[in-house]
């Protein structure tokens, strides 16, 4: 059987009728042509983010942390800008709840795709009471609660000054692997 495809179009639409009044008709969206999200990995942790009490950084005090035995150079290299920032996070005019999840989720998809250097944004209010200063305060006290945040200090001018944080992440074991077979090959 060999039908030409105007046939078959006319085989299939042989019972629709057309609409009568199409100034009524509302039209469905496309569906998205993003795949749906697959059903969260096992793996996952819960946000273990700190809530509840806060003791709030003054705007005065540059916010600044390094974990034992990092070097000094690094941290300053970084509070230098020279270390450009390979993702940012913007938690400009966020509840702190959201900023919490938004924070969390993003060091993990960081963390996942092996990134070292990043930029949050977190805003900076004119007094030390201000929404933008809580959410600063709270950024700087969750930081640290991550195992892969090796340093972080406030941001130049240019990327956001008192009211962003450069964040430096500690190398992936897949990462510190490709390094050796990389320094290995020029050893030989």
């Amino acid at each position: 059987m060999n039908l030409d495809d105007e046939d078959l179009f006319r085989d299939a639409m042989g019972d629709v009728t057309p609409l009568k009044n199409c100034a009524n008709t509302q039209w469905l969206r496309a569906p998205s042509p993003k795949a749906p999200r697959a059903p969260q990995e096992s793996d996952e942790q819960e946000n273990f983010l700190t809530r509840g009490y806060l003791d709030i950084v003054p705007l005065t005090t540059p916010l600044e942390f390094k974990v034992e035995g990092v070097q000094q150079g690094v941290l300053d290299k970084l509070r230098l800008g020279k270390y450009p920032p390979e993702a940012s996070l913007n938690l400009l005019r966020q509840p702190v709840e959201t900023c919490r999840q938004a924070l969390f989720s993003f060091m993990r998809q960081a963390n996942k795709h092996g990134l070292r250097n990043l930029l949050i944004i977190h805003g900076k209010g004119r007094d030390d009471e201000s929404h933008a200063n809580i959410v600063r305060s709270y950024v700087a006290r969750w930081l640290p609660e991550f195992a892969e945040v090796q340093t972080f200090c406030t941001a130049q001018p240019k990327d956001g000054g008192a009211g962003a944080l450069y964040v430096g992440l500690r190398k992936t074991e897949q990462a510190r692997l490709e390094n050796r077979e990389r320094h290995a090959k020029h050893s030989r």
